[in-house]
């Protein structure tokens, strides 16, 4: 039945409000710009993050963990700390979202590169640098996730976790978030890491607010 058609086989008007149960796919261009358009705020938040010299969750948060403990540069770390996720993506969300994952992260490690040449070093604010770059990570992983893709990592678990358990992927991926938080006081100075705790706070809440089962279906 069409829109149309249920718009007029309701006999009160305030139904036709209510949402139904179509839905509108998104096509093969929204996908493509949506994944840019997240991987692109996540990177940016990620080189906030990093030049902050902060922490925060996920695969992302463990690179730049590592980046600081070994001399990795970040793109390169990026891409080997999501290997053995990629496999678990394959295995539990299938092939068509683990490429979307790759492609991601690939495009996170590029853009991170082109952030740190346009911006170089900039005198950031710790907290200004955290809670912002948390806030940009947050909103780029939530269009990657309504886009049917992701950064690989922690946010593949969280998925997981969601849609065979119930459980929620922000508060999932929180949990998994201060170990990461934790391990940083072994190289990170312990202000930034309280601070990076908030950080992955917010960007958490974010997720968690925002990215719930069955509220945005496309």
């Amino acid at each position: 039945m069409t829109d149309s058609e249920l718009e007029h086989s309701s006999p009160d008007p305030v139904d036709a409000t209510e949402p139904t149960a179509v839905t509108l796919p998104h096509t093969p261009a929204e996908d493509i710009l949506g994944v840019l358009t997240g991987t692109w705020l996540a990177s940016l938040g990620l080189h906030l993050l990093h030049e902050a010299h902060a922490v925060t969750g996920g695969t992302a948060g463990l690179s730049l963990l590592l980046t600081y403990a070994f001399p990795v540069a970040l793109p390169v770390m990026l891409l080997l700390a999501n290997v053995p996720f990629f496999a678990l993506a394959a295995w539990k969300k299938g092939w068509r979202f683990t490429f979307r994952s790759i492609v991601a992260v690939a495009l996170l490690s590029v853009f991170t590169t082109v952030h740190a040449e346009m911006i170089p070093s900039p005198d950031l604010a710790p907290v200004y640098g955290i809670l912002t770059g948390n806030v940009l990570a947050g909103v780029g992983i939530l269009i990657l996730f309504r886009h049917g893709s992701s950064l690989g990592g922690f946010s593949v678990l969280a998925l997981i976790a969601q849609e065979q358990a119930g459980l929620r992927a922000g508060y999932v991926q929180m949990g998994l978030d201060v170990l990461v938080v934790l391990a940083a006081l072994l190289v990170v100075p312990w202000d930034n890491v309280l601070l990076s705790a908030l950080g992955a706070v917010v960007l958490n809440v974010v997720l968690a607010f925002n990215h719930r089962p069955g509220r945005y279906r496309a």
